[in-house]
């Protein structure tokens, strides 16, 4: 049996990036492509190490070029295409909804019905969000109804929906994943984790929406990673996986520990704002049938994987320096 071959969309998000690499370290070539330049190296895992000639990166927009992508599916005849490549950010898709729309419904429906063609294509691995269940109430498994509260989360919900038509109606071989929250080193500096880290180092003052009430379950990208690999060649085709690990902390809790490993305190470091709208209380994922299914753990813990950040971000504090803070949202 040949080996897998895959392609990711979506490479220079950070989860997109860290898969590329987990796939390079495990021996597996991939092409990586995404609507922007390759960003600093800083931002891109499979850069640090020596596997990273095995990912080779194309710059595709699933919005304007879907021609040319599937020109690329065509003639390298991917086995595996992941797909991470989405409009990510909550809070401003209440400030131009129309363009989460474009990418997370209906580019995502055009793409869908490019692969659907495509006999060679063994997996599609649709990766989605936990923010279509809106605030959930304990833990919750694969079959909880959609109850989205942004923009965001109903275009994500969209996109779910299209997908299972699909593979209903054409036995596409789609699987879909859900994670939260992911981090790791490598994550882009608006994200909870690598914004406080680098506020803390820099002496900025970090605002926390709401005081840091809502609760999450924070996991490692790199255990996202092992998981998806699993899920992309062994997940059961039309079925959705959770990857979620069972240590909870609210968001002032993990700022905390983020300030008390850089001796910080949180009283100096931290500015308490207002609840952003529509931010969900809770993601409390039921990773069991991952668990059982294809004998995933997550094995890093959060303390652990603290200090990595923590780590990266000295390694790179100069270069961090002029990479932007803040998202910048791109039509």
């Amino acid at each position: 049996m040949a080996a897998p071959k895959f392609l990711v969309l979506g490479s220079n998000s950070f989860s997109g990036a860290t898969f590329c690499a987990y796939l390079a370290e495990q021996g597996h070539d991939v092409v990586a492509t995404s609507r922007s330049a390759e960003p600093h190296a800083a931002m891109l895992p499979h850069r640090w190490g020596k596997s990273g000639d095995r990912v080779r990166f194309e710059q595709v927009d699933i919005n304007h070029d879907l021609d040319r992508l599937g020109e690329l599916l065509r003639r390298e005849r991917f086995t595996h295409v992941v797909n991470f490549a989405a409009q990510s950010m909550v809070g401003q898709s209440w400030d131009h909804p129309d363009d989460w729309m474009m990418t997370n419904v209906v580019s995502t429906v055009r793409l869908h019905v490019l692969l659907r063609g495509l006999d060679f294509i063994d997996r599609y691995v649709h990766v989605t969000t936990p923010e279509v269940y809106g605030s959930t109430d304990g833990w919750v498994r694969e079959d909880t109804p959609f109850s989205p509260s942004t923009p965001y989360a109903v275009s994500r919900a969209a996109g779910d929906m299209s997908l299972k038509t699909f593979v209903d109606a054409y036995g596409m071989p789609a699987v879909s994943t859900r994670a939260a929250n992911v981090y790791g080193p490598g994550q882009q500096l608006y994200r909870i984790i690598p914004r406080t880290v680098y506020a803390a180092m820099t002496g900025q003052k970090l605002k926390l929406d709401g005081g840091g009430k809502s609760v999450r379950v924070f996991i490692h990208m790199r255990d996202v990673s092992d998981a998806t690999l699993k899920i992309a060649l062994k997940g059961r085709v039309g079925e959705t996986y959770h990857i979620s690990g069972y240590e909870l902390v609210s968001i002032r809790q993990l700022v905390e520990m983020i300030l008390e490993r850089l001796g910080k305190s949180f009283e100096d470091c931290v500015d308490i704002g207002p609840e952003r709208v529509g931010k969900d209380t809770a993601y409390m994922l039921d990773s069991f049938k991952l668990r059982t299914e294809l004998g995933w753990q997550d094995r890093i813990p959060l303390s652990e994987g603290l200090d990595e950040v923590i780590a990266w971000a000295e390694r790179f504090g100069d270069e961090l320096a002029k990479l932007p803070s803040s998202y910048v949202h791109k039509p």
